[in-house]
């Protein structure tokens, strides 16, 4: 299961996707999670889904890699379905035990919010898949640099972010590792209830605190032996700059969204 979660992984590329302005891929990400709460019946998700699928093909990027992301997502998917389904309010009702009851509205709504969660994880995926650490974090600095005038720390923050995204991955091999060498040893993660499953897990997590604070400490050390001191004056090494295709891929996904707006008002 640790192994499925992608969130804070790259994947190196030379694809459209890939060579498109780290600007431009976070503003285009922000675009796609309105395009995706600007759809009001789960029928015009065939949108968010023909925009997903032409992402997908032009950064390389399968469909099996962006269901990997939501494999991890498995049980608050179906406990965002089952409390949809069973306490949504509607007309139309199917089946009723006590103070339970399935409604067809029920059904439908229960179907939007699931599709909707597993839209959004699979959409932002592809910001993180295609856009290494330190150009996210060169795309939020600027992005955040005009709050810099109000005294909002706009590089403190957009460093912060890359090296919590970076050592997610970090920390998931951490924790594989360990949880191998436990079970060698003898313990079971997978038995048992809840209660006995997260008694397990005491003995992964507190080696995982530890690990993750003797990195925390590593890192801190290594960047003041560097003397870095925040982000004025700095230079980069790669200067950002907007293409032809962030035109493109703009124009693509506003008209997406606007079409999807369009949709949603014809419904109503």
């Amino acid at each position: 299961m640790l192994r499925d979660i992608t969130l804070g992984q790259y994947m190196p590329g030379n694809t459209v996707v890939h060579r498109l302005d780290p600007r431009t891929k976070i503003l285009l990400t922000i675009v796609y999670i309105a395009m995706i709460f600007c759809v009001s019946s789960p029928v015009w998700y065939v949108i968010p889904l023909a925009y997903l699928f032409l992402c997908s093909k032009l950064s390389g990027i399968t469909f099996g890699q962006l269901l990997k992301a939501i494999k991890p997502l498995r049980f608050l998917l179906i406990i965002t379905f089952v409390l949809n389904l069973f306490f949504s309010s509607g007309s139309t009702v199917w089946l009723e035990w006590g103070i339970l009851k399935i409604t067809k509205e029920g059904l439908m709504t229960a179907i939007h919010f699931s599709m909707r969660l597993v839209f959004l994880v699979a959409g932002t995926s592809v910001l993180t898949l295609t856009t290494s650490p330190i150009a996210l974090c060169d795309g939020i600095e600027v992005l955040l640099k005009p709050l810099s005038k109000i005294g909002f720390p706009s590089h403190e923050l957009a460093m912060m972010m890359t090296i919590a995204l970076r050592f997610i991955p970090t920390l998931i091999e951490e924790a594989d590792k360990i949880m191998k060498a436990q079970m060698a040893r003898g313990a079971d993660f997978e038995s048992g209830n809840l209660f006995k499953r997260a008694k397990a897990m005491v003995p992964l997590l507190v080696p995982l605190f530890v690990s993750a604070f003797r990195r925390a400490g590593e890192l801190a050390m290594a960047m003041e032996a560097r003397c870095y001191h925040g982000g004025e004056g700095r230079t980069r090494m790669r200067v950002l700059r907007f293409t032809q295709n962030d035109l493109y891929a703009a124009l693509v996904s506003v008209a997406a969204l606007v079409l999807t707006i369009l949709c949603g008002a014809l419904i109503k």
